[in-house]
């Protein structure tokens, strides 16, 4: 894998859950967070759902002006199920254009896919899009990343589970068939990362949403990849980073870290 430039890791930044429009829209949190993006000037951009608060036209124009400040020529944006509501998918179309996508850079190969259903909070990939993601990945990579809005495991602190992927389970096996290394998900604004066989999956939380569970802090995540080593990161606008786990996606082995509500921070093997 080709580093992203001056020796430095090839980067990936996750934002998610934007929410554009509502009342607990937070712009001074986006603002930084962008400003803080195209400072590290990554390599990709992924942008992994929720860009509005009820999918109407007015928030969509908002959340366009803000994907455009973002300095990358790479990016990836999907919809999330907010995105979809009040027939919100049509606005999307027309201004960041198809809801899946690949894109293949320097050996990474990212396919992102709409787990969204108009109306509703929960989410469906469906059975008639997995060869098609198999496909995408069946090319030789150094790293397989998946993209999509609803999370594919139950996250921790956040309630009762309502809104996981209908039809995680298959999705999942997908997804080992593939071979894919890393998923990245958003929706529940709750941060989180776990290993699932071979595959390890992070959970990004909302970067500029005061809709919080818990002791919760608005954040987005930044993935660096050096060989086979990957990193990721969980960044605070204005306030730092936390690494969330490190892995290999050559021998599978990896170190997560599990920050407590103190700010005390513990690794787990």
């Amino acid at each position: 894998m080709e580093a992203g430039g001056n020796g430095r890791p090839f980067t990936i930044v996750q934002l998610s859950d934007l929410h554009c429009g509502q009342q607990f829209f937070l712009p001074n949190l986006l603002e930084r967070a962008i400003a803080e993006t195209n400072e590290l000037a990554p390599d990709v951009v992924v942008i992994s759902g929720d860009l509005t608060s009820h999918g109407f036209k007015d928030e969509y124009a908002i959340a366009r002006r803000y994907v455009e400040s973002i300095d990358c020529e790479s990016m990836i944006v999907i919809p999330g199920n907010h995105d979809s509501r009040n027939v919100g998918y049509v606005h999307f179309e027309e201004l960041f254009g198809s809801r899946n996508s690949v894109l293949r850079l320097s050996g990474v190969t990212i396919v992102a896919v709409d787990s969204t259903e108009p109306d509703l909070d929960n989410g469906q990939i469906g059975r008639g899009r997995y060869g098609w993601i198999e496909e995408q990945f069946a090319d030789p990579a150094d790293l397989r990343i998946f993209v999509v809005h609803h999370h594919l495991l139950p996250v921790p602190g956040t309630g009762r589970e309502r809104n996981i992927v209908n039809d995680a389970g298959d999705a999942l096996e997908c997804l080992q068939r593939a071979g894919v290394d890393l998923v990245l998900s958003g929706h529940k604004h709750v941060p989180y990362a776990w290993r699932l066989e071979d595959l390890f999956i992070v959970n990004a939380g909302t970067v500029s949403s005061a809709r919080l569970r818990g002791n919760g802090r608005p954040c987005y995540n930044i993935v660096e990849v050096s060989g086979t080593h990957v990193d990721v990161w969980r960044k605070y606008p204005f306030h730092g980073q936390e690494r969330i786990i490190q892995f290999s996606t050559e021998t599978k082995t990896y170190e997560k870290y599990t920050a407590r509500i103190e700010g005390e921070v513990t690794s787990n093997r």
